[in-house]
């Protein structure tokens, strides 16, 4: 009895073991399973996108049939290649100074006496803008000439008698220093009278008067702000990686976007020698004449700088330009018998500017480059040039 039951139990054991093992396979059978659909439906994904590129380019395919026959030839314009001039430029910043703009203010301490102009104003070099009180100084002066009337007429007669060999050689020299002494004191009081007049320094528009009648002046302080607008420069800061290609003398052309566009030619008067060592750029300076006075100080420009000619380039417009994963190419009308069919050609690309193109290498002096029509090709495809 005791034996039956230990086989039971072991009979027992081992249906219970068999049932792990059995699920565990089931688990592992469930998870491969899983694995295999994910592997599958990836497989799928990709023949439904290599299905959808064979069937584009199915569509580009034209019947040997419909090839022979006019009525499938795609009209399209070409360019035969003949070397050309290109110009490449790039678009920088300026900023519009007047070339005469000062700020004035006195040589000398003094009380503002008289204001001559008015803000809006236009003067002349040399005319009186401001006058600053002068009466401690017109005193002085006065009572300086009382004493060089006095010198001379003391210099004159000493040096009558000198020359009668009456008196003594220091007596005469005493007379002859101080009179000259007096005459010098003359001379310093009256160039500060003149200091006390504040005159233009050169024509142009009163800007701004910044003390009035009444306060003081002194040296250094800002009294009246005058700008020349006659005479205009503009200013840019440009890479330092241009330094070889822009010299004094190039021509620029610059545009002021607040004015409707309005372009103005230059010349680049002076380049810079120093590169900032903060934005490693160096400056270009252009002088305009600004007769109409169009043009204000501190005006926002764009300065239009040529980097680059060529005087025998192949040039294309950018548009006719392609990219596949090999690289840049375009299609060439080529004759083939007595028809012209599109051939696909890979070329290397230079410089664009204003939608044009510089072509280095892939095309030939007198190839004819497809560039309307280009879209609507592909290689082998019949074509007709229009006129």
């Amino acid at each position: 009895m005791v034996i039956f039951k230990m086989q039971t139990i072991k009979t027992q054991y081992k249906m219970k073991k068999l049932g792990l093992f059995l699920i565990v396979i089931l688990i592992i059978s469930c998870d491969s399973q899983e694995m295999l659909k994910q592997q599958i439906s990836k497989k799928k994904d990709k023949v439904n996108q290599l299905s959808e590129e064979i069937a584009q380019l199915e569509e580009q395919i034209v019947p040997d049939h419909e090839l022979q026959d006019d009525r499938f030839q795609i009209p399209v314009s070409v360019k035969e290649m003949k070397p050309e001039s290109f110009r490449h430029f790039i678009d920088i910043t300026g900023n519009v100074e007047a070339e005469n703009d000062a700020f004035i203010s006195p040589e000398i301490n003094g009380q503002i006496k008289k204001i001559h102009v008015r803000e809006g104003e236009r003067v002349t070099k040399g005319q009186l803008l401001i006058s600053l009180k002068t009466d401690v100084t017109e005193k002085m002066i006065a009572e300086v000439k009382t004493g060089l009337e006095l010198a001379a007429k003391l210099y004159e007669k000493q040096s009558e008698l000198w020359k009668q060999q009456i008196g003594s050689e220091l007596q005469y020299l005493e007379s002859k220093n101080a009179r000259e002494q007096a005459e010098a004191r003359l001379e310093t009081l009256e160039a500060q009278i003149e200091m006390a007049k504040i005159r233009a320094p050169f024509d142009g528009i009163v800007e701004s008067i910044l003390l009035k009648e009444g306060e003081l002046a002194v040296p250094g302080m800002q009294l009246l702000h005058l700008v020349d607008l006659k005479h205009m420069k503009v200013n840019a800061d440009i890479s330092e990686r241009y330094l070889g290609d822009i010299e004094a003398g190039d021509e620029v052309i610059i545009s002021f976007p607040d004015l409707d566009n309005l372009e103005r030619k230059a010349s680049i008067s002076r380049v810079g020698n120093v590169v900032d060592r903060k934005s490693r750029t160096f400056i270009i300076e252009m002088k305009l004449d600004n007769y109409d006075e169009i043009l204000k100080p501190n005006m926002f420009s764009i300065i239009r700088v040529n980097d680059y000619t060529s005087q025998d380039a192949f040039v294309l417009p950018s548009l006719a330009i392609k990219q596949d994963i090999r690289g840049s190419y375009v299609f060439i009308a080529r004759l083939n018998s007595d028809f012209y069919r599109a051939r696909k050609v890979y070329i290397e690309p230079g410089l664009s500017y204003n939608d044009k193109s510089v072509i280095l290498e892939g095309i030939s002096k007198d190839d004819k480059v497809i560039i309307e029509g280009y879209d609507q090709v592909s290689e082998g495809v019949r074509i007709s040039i229009k006129d």
